[in-house]
């Protein structure tokens, strides 16, 4: 058989030297030219042309090429027969021939080359290639032009029996996206499976219950989420809204608000908001009672602003514009009796300092006071500072993971960030007997954690990275244990940010700008492979993405680029627009559209500027917002943990209302109205700011 193969390298080697290749075949890829060979010596042999080799048109042509026989110790081109006629009729096909070559046949029928899979998510699917052929090598996929064959990865593997298909347990909104398939070698012929996953709805209703008197305006609304987008409809006491419209009663932003103008008693009721798509429904209730001012329910401890400013916290109610509590900085902590920013001896007072604060579950607001290495506890029901927890030097940020309820402290150690550390607290929302957790990363810079939405409510893993290391490294957020470490050298990224979308699984990253060139391009990391894509197009700054994953703003305080990007519900990322702002942008902030129940508006501080600039995402109509002052003053090196210059926060789900501090002031915006709503003045340093909703 070694002779055998033998010979039949020869005889092609022979027809190589006899019929040379043209022009445009020799360009094509080599198992292209072995068929275009193997055809013209099939041709060559057939010589009365009739689509079959018999025994004398074999021997002729081993006569034609004398001296063929006495190095293949007695094999002779009559042995293809012998060996390669799997009919055994005595005479070989095209098709036979091309077996006993090694000529790889390969098909895919027009309308199989793209292939679209819907499923549910949750569900498990099969993605199977419908390349066919005779000797097909195995099949090779693909998932944004990464081969998962050799990736160990726990939800995708591939079926290695006869048919190669590839099988996704438990998907979710992650794995959408483009998968391709291809035997190995054979690249150019391949099948595109677009994967789409459906998601029933998930709802939130605000405000679960309310009481107002007769005659005023009341507004029940309902937020909806969901592949494809949700149909929303509304029950009172049961019955449907649609058939009662009227000037009084009045369906808003695709029916995800139910307006009644001026109420009445007989409006009272339970009111039932239904979501519904493909794949699923949702519904809860907002009840509204309609009663005389006699029976005024007390005033909720939520939906407040909570700024850390110079003079202590300030709590801030935004309907009345009104300072509801102001804890000064000689007000003792509850559990040790210090106060909450003391003051130096000899009486003289000191502005306080903060650094970063988070929200958690609505019950507590965890705050960071770097010159004091602790971190305060803020009850918000009893609007006071509950106890001091001691972290390492300057801690500078604080994330809060939900999925694990911890809240994760950075430190820098020293000013010059030499000595950093992670810790982290456990069981945030009991308020007390938290546990203090030293992780073991060392010069960490900054951490990412992807944040939560009412389609995904647990998140399992969260990224550290150094500023001076070209890699991010993936940590199991549960067991604080590094998983792997995703290299970014070949890209010369330093990563700096990161953003999340759960549509498709992209992480993107921003990376350190050289001194010397021009911004760096964010990458794009699949979380799926945990494989860099590549650069997100020509994109620069840092990343925000809408709470929904739906939309990508990307900003620089250096710049006066404003990038925006959708990501479809099929997972691919497509530009909007390029925005040209005046000069650079300090902050972002999203607030959910009051006219289309699945849209959302943008607002932007600028470094410089007091104006706030505002963008509408669906259509790119821009607008600014004049009358503010001047942004606080830029921090010095002493406070170099400061955040953006110029941050603005907005209020939640529901909220219309959004804060932002200027020099000495406050500035409330209505963004219902899209206009300053008040100044509060008299408030210096206010720019760490969290906002509380229901409790």
């Amino acid at each position: 058989m070694a002779n055998y193969a033998r010979l039949k390298k020869a005889l092609l080697a022979l027809q190589t030297r006899l019929q040379p290749l043209h022009e445009g075949d020799s360009r094509q890829d080599p198992a292209s030219q072995k068929r275009l060979l193997v055809e013209s010596l099939f041709k060559d042999v057939d010589v009365d042309g009739d689509g079959h080799l018999s025994r004398s048109e074999l021997a002729q042509h081993m006569l034609k090429e004398q001296g063929l026989e006495e190095d293949f110790l007695g094999c002779s081109p009559g042995d293809l027969l012998r060996f390669d006629d799997d009919n055994k009729d005595g005479l070989l096909t095209l098709h036979e021939f091309y077996t006993a070559f090694q000529v790889v046949q390969l098909s895919l029928a027009p309308e199989e080359r793209v292939s679209v899979a819907t499923v549910t998510v949750g569900l498990s699917t099969v993605l199977t290639c419908a390349v066919r052929g005779d000797l097909r090598p195995p099949i090779v996929w693909k998932r944004n032009g990464l081969a998962l064959n050799f990736l160990d990865l726990e939800d995708i593997n591939q079926d290695f029996g006869e048919d190669d298909s590839l099988y996704i347990t438990k998907v979710t909104t992650i794995h959408m996206g483009n998968y391709t398939c291809h035997a190995s070698g054979y690249e150019q012929l391949f099948q595109t499976h677009v994967l789409q996953v459906n998601v029933p709805p998930v709802i939130r209703v605000h405000p679960e219950t309310q009481a107002q008197e007769p005659g005023v305006a009341a507004s029940l609304r309902c937020h909806a989420e969901g592949i494809p987008m949700p149909r929303i409809t509304w029950l009172k006491n049961g019955m449907d809204v649609s058939t009662q419209m009227s000037k009084q009663l009045s369906l808003l932003a695709n029916g995800s608000e139910l307006h009644i103008g001026s109420v009445r008693y007989e409006d009272t009721g339970a009111y039932t908001c239904i979501a519904k798509n493909e794949v699923g429904v949702d519904e809860d209730i907002s009840s509204l009672f309609i009663e005389d001012s006699a029976r005024k329910t007390r005033l909720s401890v939520g939906n407040m602003f909570y700024i850390f400013s110079d003079d202590g916290i300030i709590i801030l109610h935004p309907v009345d514009c009104e300072i509801q509590r102001h804890l000064k900085p000689t007000e003792k902590i509850f559990m040790s009796y210090e106060e909450i920013c003391p003051q130096r001896e000899g009486g003289t007072t000191q502005p306080c300092q903060w650094a970063s604060a988070v929200n958690v579950r609505h019950r507590y607001i965890y705050v960071a006071q770097p010159a004091l290495s602790r971190v305060l506890v803020v009850d918000v029901q009893a609007q006071k500072v509950l106890q001091s927890i001691g972290v390492d030097p300057l801690p500078a940020k604080l994330s809060y993971d939900k999925s694990h309820d911890q809240v994760w402290v950075l430190s820098w150690g020293n000013v010059h960030k030499s000595q950093p550390s992670l810790q982290v607290i456990t069981e945030a929302s009991t308020g007390q007997g938290q546990h203090l957790i030293r992780t073991p990363f060392a010069g960490v810079d900054d951490f990412f954690i992807p944040p939560t939405n009412l389609i995904i409510n647990h998140v399992r893993f969260g990224f550290i990275f150094n500023n001076s290391d070209p890699a991010v490294h993936k940590v199991d957020l549960e067991t604080l244990m590094l998983l792997k470490t995703i290299r970014l050298q070949s890209h010369g990224c330093l990563p700096q940010a990161m953003a999340h979308t759960h549509l498709g699984g992209y992480f993107f990253i921003q990376c350190r700008q050289h001194s010397s060139s021009p911004a760096a391009p964010q990458l794009l990391l699949d979380s799926v492979t945990d494989a860099v894509v590549g650069p997100n197009g020509h994109v620069t700054g840092t990343p925000h993405t809408s709470p929904d994953g739906r939309f990508l703003v990307s900003v620089a305080s250096s710049s006066p680029q404003l990038h925006v990007q959708e990501i479809t519900l099929r997972g691919e990322i497509q530009t909007l627009y390029d925005l040209k702002v005046s000069q650079g942008v300090s902050d972002v902030a999203f607030q959910p559209s009051f006219t289309q129940g699945d849209q959302y508006y943008v607002y932007a501080t600028l470094e410089t500027e007091p104006d706030l600039l505002f963008l509408e995402l669906s259509t790119g109509k821009t607008g600014m917002l004049k009358g503010l002052k001047e942004p606080p003053a830029p921090a010095g090196p002493a406070r170099a943990w400061a955040g953006p210059r110029r941050i603005v926060r907005d209020s939640g789900l529901f909220g219309q209302y959004l804060l932002t501090p200027a020099r000495e002031s406050l500035f409330l915006i209505n963004a219902r109205q899209n206009a300053p709503r008040c100044e509060v003045a008299g408030v210096k340093g206010g720019t760490t700011v969290v906002w509380v909703g229901e409790v």
